[in-house]
């Protein structure tokens, strides 16, 4: 029989579970968490250490998984706000409905955009009988808490996906294997302020000295990520609910369990919508008893378009031709740890519109970039528009700033391409101290047309060495290379005289805008 195919993918859950620790060494972030569904999977499959999304925004991310293409292939699934899906476009979770499977979601797949879900069958597969309040989980146990305890507020959400997930295995006929994605979005904001240490028990101090350098070291910053860490915490929990059922009813050694998250942390300076590894890097991780050995480390860099192929081809089915990505099917079944395929040395990443009126007149902010095990490379295509969205005046120091409170419920008063948060409010308002001054124009600020950054000595990307001579032979070949993939599959920021991306209906104002 087929493999069944589970594949857990949480809004906005960037590179952070403990299985990581082993290699970031105690100082990370990662080494005040304990994720163990997450690496359960890890240690009976295989640890993905470079994967990536295809781009660090929603609706464009997913396209790119659904499809098996670059996010720029998908039509109008390249764009968030404004995001149509053409269903002309194969979509992986169809194709294998097609060839018998038994597919379904709970939560979140494809969205923004019309028509919601489309590319996994729209309302059609949705499995949510039990309802949807995991997606509200600090908001959630909070609010109970005080009648049912903490635990008891959280069992009822961990109740909820079990639910969910028996309705739809429950709607499987018999013999028929299944496509599940479950797609929770708690970790998106907002989240409960003060919730990870009030619901998990994480002290925001504690990271401390544990920040990237371009994050403000301050209470307020450190109980932010603290606060979405302990939504982490969350998702692995429902993680193992998922598993648990699995093993119930006999199908947990017969299931493709994939684990990840579509880009990293929102709200904060560099992260979500940017290019950086803070907004690019995720989790990922996977488990096939039989075809993956257990306890592998994969340092093959994967871009998680792939996963659409790969999910075909774990279940013999062929793969449309418009499918660009590539299987890691053979990656999955080698017994190799480390590099197991030469050529996957870098990955491709990029993003274009992402909130609507973040800038004048609908426009994106137009970027790809490169990664290596070395280097960071970024091509800036606009810089004279501002990568977080127009400032609203919040670029003159002496502008008095809206208060936090707005800031917080409206992530479009300023730098509207940045979710409202505490980070943000706080350094808005402390944008004008000499020591965050520095900080505020790296997080919010215009950015050059080209940047590159030496991993190898600057893993947080605060220097870039674009124009130095003795990196000129290295920006060469990583521009070039970019620029080579970009033209041979049609990136119309290159092969189109006049860009797609810079007009109706891919830019310009929205019904929801005006």
């Amino acid at each position: 029989m087929p493999p069944n195919i589970v594949f857990a993918f949480a809004d906005d859950w960037g590179r952070y579970a403990s299985a990581y620790k082993q290699f970031e060494g105690g100082t990370s972030i990662n080494a005040l968490i304990d994720t163990p569904n997450f690496d359960r999977i890890a240690s009976e499959g295989a640890l993905f250490r470079n994967a990536f999304v295809p781009a660090p925004s929603c609706t464009p991310c997913r396209s790119s998984i659904l499809s098996g293409r670059y996010f720029w292939q998908t039509g109008l699934g390249a764009i968030l706000s404004g995001a149509v899906w053409d269903e002309t476009i194969p979509t992986y979770p169809l194709v294998l409905e097609e060839a018998g499977y038994h597919i379904g979601y709970t939560y979140k797949v494809w969205s923004p955009g019309r028509t919601m879900n489309a590319p996994y069958g729209g309302e059609r597969t949705r499995y949510e009988v039990a309802g949807n309040d995991f997606n509200r989980f600090s908001h959630f146990v909070t609010e109970r808490a005080p009648d049912l305890g903490i635990d008891g507020a959280k069992q009822m959400l961990l109740d909820e996906t079990r639910r969910n997930f028996d309705s739809f295995l429950d709607a499987r006929p018999v013999d028929k294997p299944f496509c599940y994605w479950w797609g929770p979005t708690n970790t998106h904001r907002t989240w409960e302020r003060g919730s990870g240490k009030s619901l998990w028990g994480l002290e925001p101090d504690d990271l401390k000295g544990r920040l990237p350098e371009f994050l403000p070291d301050v209470h307020e910053v450190r109980e932010d990520v603290c606060d979405y860490l302990g939504e982490c915490l969350g998702v692995d929990a429902g993680l193992g609910v998922l598993m648990e059922r699995l093993d119930a009813i006999g199908e947990l050694d017969n299931t493709l369990i994939v684990v990840s998250g579509d880009h990293g942390i929102p709200g904060l300076p560099r992260a979500k919508c940017n290019l950086y590894d803070i907004g690019c890097e995720v989790a990922l991780a996977a488990r096939w008893p039989e075809h993956i050995s257990p306890g592998r480390v994969v340092d093959d860099f994967v871009n998680l378009m792939d996963l659409g192929p790969t999910f075909l081809d774990a279940a013999d089915v062929d793969i449309p031709t418009g499918m660009t990505a590539s299987s890691l099917l053979p990656i999955i079944e080698s017994a190799k740890s480390g590099q197991v395929e030469p050529g996957r040395a870098w990955v491709v990443t990029g993003r274009e519109r992402h909130v609507g009126n973040a800038r004048k007149d609908g426009l994106p902010y137009p970027i790809r970039a490169i990664r290596t095990s070395e280097f960071l490379y970024i091509h800036n295509f606009a810089p004279d528009r501002w990568p977080a969205g127009d400032p609203a005046g919040l670029d003159d120091l002496d502008i008095e700033a809206p208060s936090c409170d707005k800031i917080l419920s409206d992530t479009r008063v300023a730098y509207a391409d940045m979710d409202g948060s505490p980070t943000k409010a706080w350094m808005i308002h402390h944008r004008g101290e000499a020591e965050i001054q520095p900080l505020f124009q790296v997080g919010f600020g215009k950015r050059p047309k080209e940047e590159l950054y030496d991993l190898r000595v600057d893993p947080d990307h605060m220097n870039n060495v674009s124009g130095a001579p003795e990196y000129r032979e290295d920006l060469n070949y990583l521009a070039d290379t970019l620029m080579e993939v970009l033209r041979a599959n049609d990136d119309p920021r290159l092969v189109e005289f006049k860009c797609r991306f810079e007009h109706a209906p891919y830019a310009g104002s929205l019904l929801e805008d005006t």
